[in-house]
């Protein structure tokens, strides 16, 4: 198992913008799906958003016109545009890289949108 490492999360006001990022330090080979999830405190957790390895995607109803899911597979890396966010995105963000035997998860990233 490979921890991926995230980045991009922070404080943002209402209607801002935020890019997150998600890039395993070593290869991991056969990932079959890119997972976006979300944690509020007290909250179960959520799956917000994923991409699948031909590049099919998917979203939760709440954020589909406002984020945008991508990647890049020679770096094992995949990407969150999140776009006019609002108070109730104020979550922990976590990236799940699946293959056929393993999840490995991020360490999370807090995401904290606020006037």
């Amino acid at each position: 198992q490979v921890q991926p490492v995230e980045s991009g999360g922070g404080l943002v006001q209402p209607g801002g913008s935020l890019r997150l990022s998600c890039a395993a330090s070593n290869y991991i080979f056969g990932i079959n799906i890119m997972v976006w999830y979300r944690q509020a405190p007290g909250k179960e957790r959520q799956l917000v958003a994923g991409i699948t390895r031909d590049g099919t995607t998917n979203y939760l109803d709440s954020v589909k016109s406002r984020f945008t899911i991508s990647k890049d597979n020679a770096k094992d890396t995949v990407y969150q545009q999140m776009n006019s966010l609002e108070p109730d995105d104020t979550a922990v963000y976590y990236c799940n890289f699946r293959t056929m035997l393993y999840d490995n998860w991020g360490q999370g990233t807090q995401v904290t949108v606020s006037s």
